[in-house]
């Protein structure tokens, strides 16, 4: 009984199977609904996004470049260079320097306090003009001592005096040569005195050296200067100058590449400060001795062109070179890599990156500077397309991968 009763409940295959099917169609054509828009957006996005391409920049190059033998860091520095002190201790009264002034050779550029120092000197002229005065007086007794002395002697031949009135003539007039002798000696020593006052008079007077540049001040009024600076809160130096006509750049140069270097050998000089010069050079010194701590010798390297904005302590890079550069050598050139030029008929070119796609833009050649090549079309600092350059057409929408 049971047995039929399920027997009766199960569904006939021949009923179920049409059902089936007229519910695949249905799951299949949502499935397309969906999914087809997802394509279209993924097949956009994928087109929009480019041929993926390499680029260059296009450099701004120097000639000079493909004739460097060889190239250092270092510093520029003044090789006159002073700490500028006093050579006695006192207060500093006044300074009429700051950091940036030009001064010349002698210029007093500080004062210590001197008013002792000044009423010792006007002791000293007051000494010179008493002892001259005292001279003037004893010549004068000289003259009639002389005077006296020679009347008589010939009183003495005619036998009119005695002989001890002629001795005593005699005795005035010697004793009158001495005191003239003593009174120039007076005036000696007073002259050499009043020297010695102003020469310590002028010590309170800080002067310049040489004509320099003040680099730093180091004492201000009121404080108390002292040759060796010892005494506490006391300054040694009152400024620093440096003669901005010395400068020289200090590089160190691998011992391994010394043989590449020689006294006189043009060099090219370039500054982090001043990016855009070009400053010619020539090796004025190799120092004889090596740093066995950084394996290199030190090599000094003179400016030929002078320019104001060249300061003490600025980090440097020189070049040196085959043979001297010229002007023309140093005028800058736009350069790129030879690989990035195609042809297009009759025309060179290269492909120009901008805005997310490639332009032709024609270049014309010039001179090969080393690994690249001298080109006229494009500036410095624009992008080009290095490869795939077969790939590229007019207006093509690319992304790059900067190398």
């Amino acid at each position: 009984m049971s047995e039929d009763l399920l027997a009766k409940l199960k569904i006939p295959k021949a009923a179920a199977g049409p059902s089936s099917n007229r519910k695949r169609p249905a799951g299949a054509l949502i499935a397309i609904v969906v999914l087809a828009p997802l394509l279209i957006v993924a097949f956009w996005a994928y087109r929009g996004r480019g041929i993926e391409i390499e680029s260059v920049t296009v450099s701004r190059v120097y000639p000079t470049h493909s004739f460097t033998l060889l190239n250092a860091s270092g510093y520029v520095v003044a090789q006159r260079k002073a700490a500028v002190a006093s050579k006695i201790t006192g207060r500093l009264e006044w300074i009429g320097v700051e950091e940036g002034s030009r001064v010349s050779a002698g210029q007093v550029i500080a004062r210590l306090e001197n008013l002792d120092l000044e009423a010792a000197v006007r002791q000293g002229e007051a000494a010179v003009d008493n002892a001259k005065a005292a001279l003037e007086q004893l010549r004068a007794e000289l003259n009639d001592a002389e005077r006296l002395f020679g009347r008589q002697k010939e009183l003495l031949k005619e036998g009119i005096i005695a002989q001890a009135d002629f001795d005593a003539a005699d005795a005035r007039h010697k004793r009158a040569i001495a005191g003239v002798a003593g009174g120039e000696a007076g005036v000696r020593n007073s002259v050499a005195a009043l020297r010695g006052a102003r020469v310590t008079y002028d010590f309170s007077l800080i002067r310049a050296p040489f004509g320099a540049v003040v680099l730093t001040k180091n004492a201000d009024v009121g404080d108390i200067i002292t040759p060796l600076g010892a005494a506490a809160n006391a300054k040694a130096a009152v400024v620093t100058i440096a003669d901005l006509g010395s400068l020289q750049v200090e590089a160190d140069v691998s011992e391994s590449n010394l043989g590449q270097v020689k006294m006189g050998q043009p060099c090219e000089i370039t500054l982090d400060a001043l990016p855009e010069a070009r400053f010619r050079g020539v090796l004025h010194t190799i120092v004889p001795t090596a740093d066995r701590s950084k394996a290199s010798v030190l090599v000094k390297v003179r400016f030929i062109d002078k320019d104001a904005r060249l300061l003490p302590e600025m980090s440097a890079r020189v070049a040196f070179l085959e043979r001297e550069a010229t002007r023309d050598d140093q005028r800058p050139r736009t350069a790129v890599n030879p690989a990035v030029i195609v042809s297009s008929g009759e025309r060179e070119g290269v492909w120009l990156v901008r805005d997310g796609r490639v332009l032709f833009t024609p270049v014309r050649r010039g001179a090969k500077l080393g690994e690249l090549v001298e080109v006229t079309g494009v500036k410095s600092g624009d992008r080009v397309a290095l490869k795939p350059l077969e790939r590229l057409k007019e207006g093509a929408r690319v992304r790059t991968a900067e190398k």
